[in-house]
């Protein structure tokens, strides 16, 4: 049975709130902005400090497991992102987020909003091969490579995109969420 405390209300307003935001923002505009990652990236903070004080390492909830989820979600991201393997406002989501969410659950939603990604861009390309054609899908999501001087534009970049990251981050993040709620908040 789960507790119902103030901590627990508001740990599952703002993280329920923020994700479903974030996948909104994702799927209309393709885009995850400053003005949503970086004011709960603050309140996470001080929801780390008013609840669970520097705690006592990782894995225990607190700043110290915050700083330890924050190096895994946003750095992990950020290399990615370097390599042009996602968006700058995919870093800052996991960065915001993984603060909230501490360590051990960062690491969960990174496997399973990976998982969830491909599984969805997978899907995504067969509707697509089979209601346009091969030849309409490859135009559709492939660089075109004609031009080899004339670099991408992120517009042009962000129309190629099969699917946001938001959006599975939003999913994997309530499914183990609710998993692990009876552990709350020592997930």
């Amino acid at each position: 049975m789960v507790e119902i405390s103030p901590q627990l209300v508001v740990f599952l307003v703002a993280v329920g709130v923020f994700t479903a935001s974030a996948a909104i923002m994702d799927i209309r505009v393709k885009k995850i902005p400053n003005k949503l990652t970086l004011p709960f990236f603050g309140a996470g903070i001080l929801y780390q400090l008013i609840f669970n004080q520097l705690g006592s390492g990782i894995g225990s909830p607190g700043l110290i497991d915050a700083a330890a989820a924050f190096m895994a979600g946003f750095g992990l991201l950020w290399v990615l992102w370097m390599i042009g393997g996602g968006g700058g406002g995919d870093v800052k989501l996991m960065g915001a987020l993984s603060v909230w969410i501490g360590f051990k659950l960062t690491c969960f939603v990174l496997v399973l909003s990976t998982i969830l990604v491909i599984l969805g861009t997978i899907g995504a390309m067969l509707v697509s091969a089979v209601t346009k054609g091969l030849y309409r899908t490859k135009e559709t999501y492939v660089a075109n490579s004609d031009s080899p001087i004339a670099a991408e534009t992120a517009g042009q970049r962000a129309r190629r995109r099969v699917m946001g990251y938001a959006p599975p981050v939003a999913l994997a993040t309530w499914l183990i969420v609710l998993y692990k709620l009876p552990k709350f908040p020592k997930f």
